[in-house]
């Protein structure tokens, strides 16, 4: 095994983002926002141009309000689309955000691990699946973290560290300083499944559900409920509807496996993904969106 080689902020100038779709997108542009050059990769030429179109539309909005330090075509130019994993190859840290499954995951790692130098992070963005696994990809497990932006991440304030089995310390640090140089604030985990953020949200949202399913309430005075009654800024139908229903309910399969009866998902989360009503990006979920 190599011994850990890391690097420190002042000398990350390249990010590299597996997945285009809207976590590595938005993490694409906040890298991109905050100065660093990025390379967005996907596997598709049509996802990384959906993937680039949807960065433009944000950041054409932001700089309608005076949200960005710098013009959006400036920040824009930062950001290069491929298709090709090996652009990646001169990358001084790299975060996955491809889809939730530990085999895809660890593959991307393992690639990675291959074309990436000795002193490159490797970051995932999971929000279930353990880091310590993925990091058994590669031969430098000491060098692989959990970064896990929050949705949507140009938005949202958060990114929680997570910290794998052999995850060096440096590498901690410089993942911290790393998430709050693009503005955010970060808190630590250990690699446990779930983490902090998941592993309280997902049966706050299945309980919400359920209050819904078994006639508790209307969906619109449990999530008022919430919003009044916890200073939430959304309520757990609403919040489902965001994140994806799909989303939660694969998050609640995998806890459910790891934890238990508490992380069961709801009957009525299945019936909805199910019949492909996955919440805002569909235009339906437990509401209705234009």
């Amino acid at each position: 095994m190599r011994q850990p080689q890391v690097m420190n902020l002042e000398t990350i100038d390249r990010v590299g983002v597996v997945g285009a779709g809207t976590m590595g997108s938005g993490i694409a542009q906040v890298a991109a926002t905050h100065g660093y050059d990025v390379v967005v990769r996907d596997i598709e030429a049509e996802f990384v141009e959906r993937g680039l179109e949807t960065i433009e539309d944000s950041l054409g909005r932001l700089g309608e309000k005076g949200a960005l330090p710098d013009d959006p075509d400036s920040i824009r130019d930062r950001i290069e689309g491929t298709t090709d994993l090996e652009t990646l190859a001169d990358c001084d840290i790299v975060v996955e955000a491809a889809v939730e499954n530990l085999e895809i995951k660890k593959d991307v790692f393992a690639d990675l691990d291959e074309i990436t130098g000795d002193e490159a992070v490797l970051a995932t963005n999971t929000s279930t699946l353990s880091i310590t696994s993925i990091a058994a990809a590669t031969d430098r497990p000491e060098q692989v973290v959990g970064l896990h932006y929050m949705n949507p991440v140009p938005i949202m304030e958060g990114v929680e560290i997570v910290v794998g089995e052999k995850t060096d310390a440096e590498v901690v640090s410089l993942a911290h300083e790393f998430a709050e140089d693009m503005g955010k604030t970060t808190w630590e985990a250990d690699d446990k499944p779930g983490f902090v953020t998941n592993r309280i949200l997902m049966p706050w949202i299945n309980e919400g559900i359920r209050a819904y399913d078994e006639g508790v309430a209307s969906r619109e005075d449990i999530d008022a409920g919430m919003e009044l009654g916890t200073n939430v800024p959304m309520g757990p139908l609403t919040l489902a509807d965001h994140i994806g229903l799909d989303v939660c309910l694969h998050a609640s399969e995998t806890l459910f496996e790891e934890l238990g009866d508490r992380y069961k998902p709801a009957y009525l989360l299945k019936r909805k993904v199910e019949a492909d009503e996955l919440g805002k990006k569909t235009g339906n979920g437990f509401y209705e969106y234009d």
